[in-house]
C-alpha cells in the first residue's frame, strides 16, 4: 500500500532551502518516491489550518517512507532543511 509524506513547510531562508531541494530530490527517487505536489498553489476550503508550503511525496509503502525518512542520507538533508524551514510532518497510508 502507498504511502504519503504531507509537509507543511515555512521556509526562512530559500537559497539554503534550495540546496536542501537540489539534494531531496534525487535520495527521494532512490527511494522509490515520486512527488505529487511540491509547493503549488493552494486553498483552504474548511477549518483553520493555513498551511505555507504543501510538499506531498509519494512512496511505495509506509516501510519505505520511514526507511527514508530515518537513513542517514535524509537525516543529512534534514539537517540543511531545519537550518532554514521549519516544517509539519505527517506520514499517511492511502491506495
Amino acid at each position: 500500500m502507498a504511502a504519503y509524506f504531507i509537509f507543511d513547510v515555512e521556509i526562512r531562508d530559500m537559497g539554503r532551502y534550495q540546496e536542501f531541494m537540489a539534494g531531496v530530490k534525487p535520495a527521494l527517487e532512490a527511494a522509490g518516491a515520486k512527488y505529487l505536489a511540491r509547493g503549488g498553489a493552494h486553498k483552504v476550503l474548511e477549518g483553520d489550518w493555513q498551511p505555507r508550503r504543501i510538499v506531498l511525496p509519494e512512496f511505495p509503502s509506509a516501510k519505505a517512507a520511514e526507511e527514508f525518512y530515518n537513513g542517514a542520507v535524509y537525516r543529512g538533508l534534514k539537517a540543511i532543511r531545519d537550518e532554514c524551514s521549519s516544517a509539519r510532518l505527517v506520514l499517511v497510508e492511502g491506495v
